[in-house]
């Protein structure tokens, strides 16, 4: 049975590995220290404001919605969030 490949998530620039090339690779921690030092990632400054880490419960068709449209649904969350809060001033 062979894969369906979806044409809008494939990268190019980042083909999926084939055997070989996972044959050919090695693992992070078989890198020299030095190596391994200059290769961690490091965050740059925070370009926006802060966000706020939270757990919220959602119905299944709303989470299903927004993880539909792939990466990033989490920011269209709050995105649609923050309209309704322009559209819908809370008191207080």
């Amino acid at each position: 049975m062979s894969k369906k490949i979806n044409a809008e998530m494939v990268d190019e620039e980042n083909p999926e590995w084939t055997d070989e090339m996972v044959s050919q690779s090695v693992s992070f921690d078989s890198l020299p220290a030095s190596l391994r030092e200059k290769l961690k990632p490091t965050r740059g400054p925070q370009k926006a404001p802060l966000k706020v880490a939270t757990t919220i419960r959602l119905s299944p068709d709303v989470m299903d919605a927004f993880k539909s449209t792939g990466k990033g649904w989490q920011t269209r969350v709050d995105m649609a969030l923050r309209e309704w809060l322009a559209e819908h001033p809370l008191g207080g």
